[in-house]
């Protein structure tokens, strides 16, 4: 069968289809696009896994992909955040945490990012805080 195939298809037009498909390929990096994907951010040891939506070139945004399991660490100092608490049925303490400002949140990768746009982020998850930051009479 591979031998009829061959015969019936040139290896020289095989070549120059998959070069034409390349530089096609290749035009369409330079457009603009909006994707979404997750920034891994390391706030003060802490990983979390940020939805953000991002515009910026083709190229730019495949980098990005393909460097996409680097993490961007950034200090608790750079971000806005509330504290809340978790308490259970009898009152007792459950947890602490960082609930953190989207907008802050934005800023501060878009700061890190040199070549594309962050234009909005999604659900930031809640960071542990240590429990000593609400006191102990709330």
């Amino acid at each position: 069968m591979w031998v009829r195939l061959r015969r019936a298809i040139s290896p020289v037009f095989i070549g120059l289809l998959c070069a034409s498909f390349i530089l096609w390929y290749i035009l369409k990096l330079q457009y603009t696009y909006t994707t979404t994907f997750s920034v891994l951010v390391n706030v003060s040891g802490e990983r979390m896994s940020v939805p953000c939506v991002v515009e910026g070139k083709g190229v730019n945004l495949l980098g990005y992909r393909v460097y996409q399991r680097k993490e961007l660490k950034i200090p608790l100092t750079d971000l806005k955040y509330t504290i809340t608490s978790e308490r259970g049925d009898s009152g007792e303490l459950l947890g602490v945490w960082y609930q953190f400002d989207p907008h802050s949140v934005q800023s501060a990768i878009s700061v890190r990012f040199s070549d594309i746009k962050v234009t909005s982020v999604g659900d930031i998850p809640l960071m542990a805080a240590p429990r000593e930051l609400l006191g102990e009479d709330l």
